[in-house]
Order: structure tokens, then C-alpha cells, then sequence
């Protein structure tokens, strides 16, 4: 197949219909999107939490996840950073981090060409069965807070400033606990470790509609997260995970409302059929109004960093091959980010001025949800010399082979 021609029929394609100056700043926004990827995909993680299948060729120390993380990054580009979780990649005995480990694997990283990114305390520990920071034990409360410290100092440091929070805090049943005592507790220990934090650190409280407490959540949506952030200060906000809704939740309508709000905010992308499954992101139509109300808000690909949000994918499903599983999350992200740039603003705004409800749906739906978008992707691919198709590169490269023999 000639690529090349098919890519430039593919762009005139979609100059006639949305514009060239549409097209060229879709095809730069995939050029210059960012997202982070987790440490865990790529390690002994067995199946996510519903399995004892763990694909070959698993990564079995922090540093093997950096190898295949910077080989992620030289077929896409696009993940220049890794998210780690303190316990499970800077500690020996997963119970106390090593800030020697945390070193030594900033130094091995910047040596291979990515660097840290989000930084996540381990809040779900043996002996952690009656919560975290919202446990009765004092001690066990304070041994969280004393890591929530540690991770926002080796965040500013070795990290990109950025401190993602998830508590596993709630109830099987009701009357197992008290639940408005159980949130002041929450309030409380996160005001507390807020108070040690460097300032400059942002601060992501993450939500949970169930899992592993199946009655409540401490933090169970993000109105809640969003009262704790404002509770902490300017440098805290919300961490969206696309699976942590219930179905039919319209989630593009929350990443609305926050931006109004002025949040700094991040994503944890993924998706999910039943609940949670921590599966690959696919193209969506969600995902595709999801990215539009994000670069209508202007807080995704700005050349000012600062002025973005934080962008991470959270999975680890483990049936498929990782490296296929982050590599389609990548190619889906870019395939809805594109998407969402092509919608016309301005002729929809005309539309809904007139009350024309249902050509305003269409003239939406046609980027959102109708249009090919793939030789914009390929376009950018092609303008930073990268594979084409990262997922036919990384089969064609003999990574796989080479560390299923390595690592058995």
C-alpha cells in the first residue's frame, strides 16, 4: 500500500470538509500531545485483580518497567514520562520506601531518555483493612501520611511536581462504619499532609465509585474530591478515572464544569464495559466529547505547560500483550484528540443561537464521531519520522522475543 498517497488523499479529504487551517491544527496537536504511562502495565500486576495470568516478558523491577517504557516512547513519541507507585517501585519489602531506589532509578531513567512523572503513595497495604487515612489506628493513619509526604517531596524533586491520590477507603456494609466520621478523618489527614507538601507540588485527589468497599467510598465522585481539593488549596484538584463512574455518567459534562471552575486537574485514561477492568482506551465517541471539551478549555497541548492538565493512562488488564494494549491506548487517545479539534465551533455555536437542535447534533457528530481520522495521525507520525504503526513496529522490532528469553 502506498501510504504516502493515501495520506494525501486522506487530508484533502478532510480540507474539503472542515478547512485546511482545521486539519493543519489537528494534525499539530497530535504532534505535540503528551500523555504518561504507568509503571505497573508492563510488571507482575497478574491479571489486574480478577486473575493469576500475567503475560510473558513481564518487566520483574522498576528498571526493566523503564526499559520498556522508553521503548513505548521511541515508537510513539508521545510518553516522554512514567508514573510510578512509591510502594510497588521504590521500596524493597513493599511496606517502607527507599529514597536510595527513588534515586537511582531518576538517574537510570534520565540515562535512558524519559524522565518521572506522577508520583502515587500506596494506600492499600496488608494490615490496611479498616482504611487508610480514614483507619481508627492512629498509627496507621500516620504511616500514610508520612509516605503522602515522602511522595510529594520525591514528586518536586525527581518527579514532574505532580502527587496523584487514590484511597481504597469504605464500607461492605452499611453500619460497618460511621460515614460521616469516616470523611472528617479523610479531611483531616489530607489537611495534614497538605500542610508538609512543597507548594509548588499539584496535587490530584482521585475518586471511586466502588472497589474494594462495596457499600461506600470515602471518596466515592468527584463532587466529593472536588470539596476536598478547594478544602486543601490552589494547588490541589481532581483525578479523573474514565472507569470510576457508574454507566451513562456524563463525564464530558464534568470535565466542563471543572474547567469552569478554574481546577487544575488530570485524566487516568482507560475504559471499561462493566466497571472498572482497567482495559485499553479505545476511539470512542465518549472519549472523542471528552477531548473536545478539553481543548475547547484550553488546557490540553498548550506550548505553557503549566497551563495543562495532567494527562496519565491507568490500566493493566491482563490478558492481552501490554505492549499492544498501551501502544492501541495511545494510537485511540490521538485518534480522539484529532476528532476533537476538527469540530466547528463556529458553525455549531450559529446553529444552537437558531435553536437547531438536530443540525447542530449532526455538524458535531461529523468530527466527533463519523469523520476518518487516521491520516492526520499518520501525518503527524510521518512529520517526527516516527513507525507509521507502532503496534506492526514493536512486532517487527523482536522486543518481545528478546525479553520472554531475558526475563523467563
Amino acid at each position: 500500500m502506498n501510504y504516502e498517497k493515501w495520506i494525501e488523499n486522506g487530508i484533502k479529504q478532510l480540507e474539503d470538509e472542515f478547512g485546511q487551517e482545521k486539519v493543519k491544527k489537528s494534525i499539530e496537536y497530535v504532534k505535540n500531545f503528551e500523555v504518561e504511562i504507568p509503571s505497573w502495565i508492563f510488571g507482575n500486576f497478574g491479571g489486574g485483580r480478577f486473575g493469576n495470568y500475567t503475560p510473558p516478558g513481564y518487566a520483574r523491577n522498576i528498571y526493566e518497567k523503564i526499559d520498556d517504557a522508553c521503548f513505548v516512547h521511541k515508537l510513539t513519541g508521545c510518553t516522554p514520562r512514567i508514573a510510578t507507585h512509591i510502594l510497588w517501585d521504590f521500596s524493597i519489602n513493599g511496606i517502607e520506601p527507599d529514597y536510595k531506589i527513588v534515586k537511582d532509578v531518576y538517574e537510570y531513567a534520565k540515562e535512558k531518555g524519559i524522565s518521572l512523572g506522577a508520583i502515587s503513595p500506596t494506600y492499600f497495604l496488608t494490615g490496611s483493612h479498616r482504611g487508610s487515612f480514614t483507619c481508627p489506628d492512629i498509627k496507621t493513619r500516620k504511616r500514610y501520611i508520612e509516605q503522602t509526604i515522602f511522595g510529594a517531596e520525591i514528586a518536586k524533586k525527581y518527579g514532574n511536581k505532580l502527587l496523584t491520590l487514590w484511597f481504597p477507603d469504605g464500607s461492605l456494609y452499611p453500619g460497618q462504619i460511621d460515614l460521616s466520621e469516616s470523611y472528617k478523618l479523610m479531611k483531616k489527614s489530607l489537611i495534614e499532609s497538605y500542610e508538609e507538601i512543597p507548594k509548588d507540588v499539584i496535587v490530584l485527589i482521585e475518586y471511586k465509585l466502588f472497589e474494594p468497599g462495596t457499600y461506600s467510598t470515602t471518596i466515592s465522585d468527584w463532587g466529593t474530591s472536588y470539596i476536598l481539593a478547594k478544602a486543601l488549596g490552589k494547588n490541589a484538584g481532581v483525578l479523573i478515572d474514565l472507569g470510576h463512574h457508574p454507566h451513562g455518567v456524563n463525564i464530558e459534562q464534568i470535565v466542563s464544569t471543572l474547567i469552569s471552575e478554574n481546577l487544575h486537574c488530570g485524566f487516568h485514561f482507560n475504559t471499561r464495559y462493566a466497571a472498572d477492568d482497567d482495559h485499553a482506551v479505545e476511539p470512542n465517541p465518549q472519549i472523542a466529547r471528552i477531548f473536545y471539551e478539553l481543548v475547547k478549555g484550553k488546557v490540553i497541548c498548550n506550548k505553557e505547560k503549566k497551563k495543562n492538565w495532567a494527562y496519565m493512562i491507568d490500566q493493566a488488564s491482563g490478558r492481552e500483550n501490554r505492549f499492544h494494549s498501551i501502544l492501541h491506548s495511545i494510537d485511540s487517545l490521538q485518534i480522539s484528540l484529532a476528532r476533537a479539534v476538527l469540530v466547528e465551533e463556529e458553525k455549531i455555536k450559529n446553529l444552537q443561537n437558531k435553536d437547531e437542535i438536530i443540525l447542530a447534533n449532526r455538524t458535531f457528530n461529523s468530527a466527533i464521531s463519523l469523520c476518518d481520522v487516521r491520516p492526520i495521525i499518520l501525518k503527524a507520525r510521518l512529520e517526527k519520522n516516527l513507525p507509521l504503526d507502532p503496534i506492526k513496529s514493536y512486532i517487527e522490532s523482536g522486543y518481545q522475543k528478546k525479553i520472554e528469553v531475558k526475563r523467563k
